[in-house]
């Protein structure tokens, strides 16, 4: 179902993922979470495929909420008790514009399909096709945030750690500093203060985007919490526990004295994020690159269009590998614009161009990649992931057929992965 929905009525794990419904709760539980929303795993897909009427839906959807934008991922089996896909699925922070949207919910859908995620994915057998949720939020621009875990991960001690910095949270969870550090037992007293080193603070761009800003020599050290602080904290650990259960990972923020919800998720193993603000897509035609390549030379325009419709952009900086020798893989690529160069064992073997593709026979066999591809320049491409494109080569036999015989062709002079 293509839906969009207030945190409030998100409710269904199967249509938004663990991440929006956790939000959800905390809602409906009087937690105080910044204002956004959910959306549906298919509109999120129907989004990645430039789907106009989506791409509407989306807008509606966010119209009454104040930019700037953090767009988050929420797979439907993304950070449960058994599994974290922190630092696999992509953040995207400070999108000042309502237009720049659908771009970042795009790039938040490939990251569940990069090849990192699907390694993972095949790592804690969850080789599934991913339902990629997202949530929309307003972005707050606190002094300070962090994470709280309701029990030590380490010890499992019944008490609470807090781990803090200057400026946006993802400092912390993406190891850019030193965090203070901070133990209390459950009724909020502190047993531990440790000061750590706070070089930086992340803090949101005015147009955008996010930077390292460096932090006075004074604050390096200082404590970033003080004691009223963390008794609100504790208090947040108290309701988070009685509203989801007990051993929470709590991600949280101070903005203008107040203190936020950002997420509650089980406690796993593996923090993290990825946060990058990708510049948005250029429009391209997908069937004019796909006749330019030999695989699809020889079909008819509505099989090319048919495939097009299966094809959602992706864009790679240069040197930014688009797959990694040795890693479990799930999409097919085709070179629009740019070249990329590849590698296997340290040895480069060619430079693709556009209407190159490659990624063909890890879609097949589920079998690692077997060379490394990086973006020689800015790289556009097209993907078809495996998903898709197994119900492609079964459901039409002609389009399998000429697949077949052009991958076969491949085989004999294989170029890449």
């Amino acid at each position: 179902m293509k839906k969009a929905v207030t945190f409030a009525k998100a409710r269904e794990t199967s249509l938004y993922g663990s991440k929006a419904v956790g939000l959800g709760q905390a809602v409906r539980q009087g937690l105080p979470v910044p204002p956004g929303v959910a959306l549906s795993g298919e509109l999120v897909e129907a989004i990645a495929s430039r789907d106009d009427k989506a791409v509407e839906k989306l807008t509606k959807a966010i119209a009454g909420l104040r930019p700037p934008f953090a767009v988050r991922s929420s797979a439907v089996d993304e950070d449960g008790a058994a599994a974290s896909f922190a630092g696999q699925h992509l953040t995207v922070l400070n999108i000042h514009s309502a237009a720049d949207v659908p771009d970042a919910v795009r790039e938040v859908w490939w990251s569940a399909n990069s090849d990192s995620a699907i390694t993972y994915r095949q790592r804690v057998g969850l080789f599934t096709r991913p339902s990629v949720g997202v949530v929309v939020q307003t972005l707050l621009n606190p002094a300070v945030a962090g994470v709280m875990f309701t029990e030590n991960p380490v010890s499992g001690a019944d008490e609470r750690l807090v781990e803090a910095s200057w400026g946006l949270g993802e400092a912390v969870v993406s190891g850019l500093v030193v965090p203070d550090h901070f133990r209390l037992d459950r009724s909020g007293q502190v047993l531990e203060r440790k000061t750590g080193r706070k070089r930086i603070a992340l803090r949101p761009l005015p147009n955008g985007g996010t930077f390292e800003q460096q932090v006075p020599a004074a604050e390096v050290t200082q404590l970033c919490l003080d004691d009223a602080q963390l008794i609100t904290l504790n208090e947040l650990a108290l309701q988070c526990e009685k509203a989801y259960g007990p051993r929470r990972d709590i991600e949280w923020a101070y903005q203008d004295g107040n203190l936020y919800l950002l997420q509650c998720r089980a406690i796993t193993t593996g923090k993290g994020h990825s946060e990058v603000a990708p510049p948005p897509l250029p429009m391209h035609d997908p069937v004019a690159a796909l006749l330019r390549v030999s695989l699809f030379a020889d079909m008819d325009r509505r099989q090319v269009e048919q495939i097009a419709r299966l094809l959602k952009e992706r864009h790679f900086a240069k040197g930014e590998p688009v797959i990694v020798e040795g890693t479990g893989g799930a999409a097919f690529f085709l070179i629009d614009s740019g070249e990329a160069e590849v590698t296997s064992k340290g040895v480069r073997l060619a430079t693709l161009g556009p209407g190159d593709y490659f990624g063909e026979i890890a879609l097949i066999d589920g079998g690692p990649r077997a060379a490394t591809v990086t973006a020689a320049s800015e790289l556009f491409c097209y993907g078809l992931t495996f998903w898709e494109f197994r119900p492609l080569v079964e459901g039409n036999g002609a389009i399998g057929w000429k697949l077949l015989q052009a991958l076969a062709k491949r085989l004999r002079t294989p170029k890449s992965s």
